[in-house]
């Protein structure tokens, strides 16, 4: 398998995916040693490193626990806060891989756990082509996590391994299974793991931001409809939870963080052609600074065509059909429009 006899550090949160990854490694004749990041202080997170420690311990293999919790504070929660707290929606899934897994755990377990190569659990696949690493899709369509994955550059895609990119979710739960994992029966991980159920991202926000009323303004008409708590509680595309009755459903349009203001409409009135992204990110150099590429403006949506144009660290994207619901904060990624492999991204900012 091209594993055999190398030191495999695995980043291990305890849930199905990252155990199976150990899992595998070892199988694969490698001497695999779990890794697990504590990101803040709660019960929550001591059960992560105690169910991570159960594996481990479950594959007889070394467990560590690498205290990133003042770096994830800094630059995961802080910003996840100052995005919303400036009207903007922000991916920390993205900001965590960038400076917590391929930050400080990788740092780690190379420079001080001597590692050969990092895996993670995550569902992509690395291949390399002309000395170049890029970042394919796996097997599982239902997987796309290639999406979170585009701040990674070639330094840390040269020693990164994803020994889940050839499995369906199904039959690493199978293998869970047949091996007794004590992650067999895990759920999915949620989005944001600073903030656990019941706990619900609105309620953590009015938590850390100061609720402060504010005007629900028609935005074809400027005429107010309403009152909100404060402009942070919305985002754009979100339908539900504004509560205000009327002839046809509101939709959020947009919001001004410096009056308070939620602009609401017609859904029609989301849809655009032109994305632009600034704070980029390219898996690798590009030949041409213009060219066609599927586009995500958002997770969980289908990619769509659009021309890209590259200059001055900023992406812009003319899109071939409208997309709507483009939101300041979230993630532009581009793949490539044939293969499939990513190009890159960077933050939307209009």
């Amino acid at each position: 398998m091209g594993n055999t006899n190398k030191t495999a550090v695995v980043a291990m949160s305890g849930g199905l995916d990252s155990s199976v990854t150990a899992l595998l490694l070892k199988q694969q004749g490698c001497k695999v040693i779990g890794l697990t990041g504590k990101m803040f202080s709660s019960p929550a997170s001591e059960k992560i490193i105690e169910n991570a420690g159960e594996v481990a311990e479950t594959l007889g293999i070394d467990h560590y626990v690498y205290d990133a919790s003042k770096t994830f504070e800094e630059k995961v929660i802080n910003n996840f806060l100052d995005s919303y707290r400036c009207g903007r929606t922000p991916n920390p899934c993205i900001l965590c891989n960038k400076f917590i897994k391929w930050g400080e755990l990788f740092d780690f377990a190379i420079k001080e756990l001597h590692a050969d190569v990092f895996a993670t659990g995550h569902y992509a696949n690395i291949v390399k082509k002309d000395g170049i690493f890029k970042l394919y899709p796996a097997n599982d369509e239902h997987k796309d996590q290639l999406y979170f994955l585009y701040r990674l550059g070639q330094e840390v895609l040269s020693k990164t391994i994803f020994p889940l990119s050839k499995y369906k979710k199904s039959e690493v739960r199978e293998l869970a299974h047949e091996y007794n994992l004590p992650s067999k029966s895990s759920k999915e991980s949620q989005d944001i793991c600073f903030i656990q159920k019941p706990m619900t991202t609105k309620k953590y926000l009015l938590e850390h931001l100061p609720a402060k009323n504010g005007d629900f303004i028609e935005l074809e008409t400027g005429k107010k409809l309403g009152e909100h708590t404060g402009h942070f509680q919305y985002t754009i595309g979100q339908r539900k939870g504004i509560g205000i009755a009327y002839p046809y459903p509101l939709y959020v349009l947009g919001t001004d963080a410096a009056k308070n203001i939620v602009y609401v409409g017609r859904e029609e009135l989301s849809r655009r052609r032109e994305v632009r992204a600034k704070d980029i990110n390219l898996s690798f150099p590009l030949e041409n600074n213009e060219f066609d590429a599927m586009v995500k403006i958002r997770y969980n949506m289908p990619a769509q065509k659009a021309r890209l144009h590259i200059t001055d660290g900023t992406i812009c994207a003319e899109f071939y059909e409208d997309v709507n619901s483009v939101t300041p904060g979230q993630s532009l990624v581009m793949y490539d429009e044939k293969e499939g492999f990513l190009i890159g991204g960077g933050t939307i900012y209009l």
